[in-house]
């Protein structure tokens, strides 16, 4: 009976075995961690941040590799909000920075701008109706393994908490945060890379 429970109380069972790490803070997360996420990836990355823009800065050379990974096939999409929306308004004033929410978003649109015409990339603005529920949780998916920032209240994404998931049934935490990303991803309004 003492051997169960020892083993129940260090070993991960059920739902929990998705979750391969969590983090206090975003920011907490190695960057190495991101970089090998993406690098790793062959099918699809689906980066549904409001405003990814950390992505560039963070990770050597984003850019080329989400050019080569495109052209080997993987499907890449970014999914952020409406820079002229009103929640991005709306948490400019929340989060009271410097570095603001639309001028993060315009960061991310303008390395967009950079991968026009390349095959395999695809961006939207989430819709007016759902930026709500975009802005408060980032989703950042790498075939079948996804990092995870519920928005704390007033603070910015690097200072919210952060889930590494992987994939291990159909029913468990990685496919409910995968599918609300696909909602809002479903409902968004089309970006031109070249806009």
């Amino acid at each position: 009976m003492l051997w169960p429970k020892l083993i129940t109380d260090r070993v991960k069972t059920g739902e929990d075995r998705e979750i391969v790490r969590s983090y206090p803070y975003r920011s907490a997360c190695p960057s190495t961690v991101w970089a090998d996420l993406v690098k790793d990836s062959t099918q699809e990355l689906f980066l549904a941040g409001y405003t990814n823009y950390f992505l560039w800065s963070q990770l050597p050379d984003f850019i080329g590799t989400v050019r080569r990974k495109a052209e080997s096939g993987c499907r890449i999409r970014f999914l952020l909000g409406d820079p002229n929306g009103e929640v991005t308004r709306q948490r400019e004033e929340i989060e009271g920075v410097a570095l603001t929410v639309s001028t993060r978003i315009r960061i991310t649109l303008e390395h967009l701008e950079k991968l026009s015409g390349v095959e395999g990339v695809e961006a939207r603005f989430s819709s007016p109706h759902d930026a709500m529920n975009h802005v408060s949780l980032s989703v950042f998916r790498f075939d079948d393994q996804a990092l995870v920032t519920p928005h704390l209240a007033r603070l910015v994404g690097h200072d919210s908490p952060l889930l590494h998931l992987r994939r291990i049934g159909d029913a468990g935490m990685f496919s409910r945060f995968s599918e609300h990303a696909e909602e809002l991803w479903e409902r968004g309004t089309s970006v031109s890379v070249s806009a």
